[in-house]
């Protein structure tokens, strides 16, 4: 039998490595469409509230909605699992809570208007 040689090494490295990824894959992956937990809390004077969403709204939160002071927080889910807002669009977040935290920071006190819902055409 012919000594291996470091392309069939790298190619059964790779073999394994796509077989654990495959294996591994479902489990990250129903992980991710858990919802995030539910809060409600006054962070620096200004209540902040998460919780999943009743289907529609103009939201792209996964299917998870954000209030401050009882307003919407327009909020993103990214492909990475982060999360933005329209007050810190450039800001990337672990988790909805740190979202509306870094909203209220961004705000400086200002009151949040409503987002307007893209017009219906």
């Amino acid at each position: 039998m012919p000594e291996p040689t470091r392309r069939h090494a790298l190619a059964a490295a790779a073999a394994v490595a796509a077989t654990v990824a495959v294996a591994v894959a479902p489990q990250a992956a129903a992980h991710d469409h858990h919802s995030p937990d539910t809060f409600d809390e006054v962070y620096k004077g200004r209540r902040i509230q998460g919780r999943p969403a009743a289907g529609g709204g103009h939201h792209h939160g996964a299917g998870y909605a954000v209030f401050i002071d009882g307003v919407e927080l327009h909020l993103m889910r990214n492909a990475d699992g982060s999360w933005i807002s329209v007050v810190s669009h450039y800001d990337p977040v672990p988790t909805p809570k740190a979202a509306a935290r870094a909203a209220v920071d961004e705000l400086q006190g200002a009151a949040l208007l409503p987002f307007p819902a893209s017009p219906a055409n």
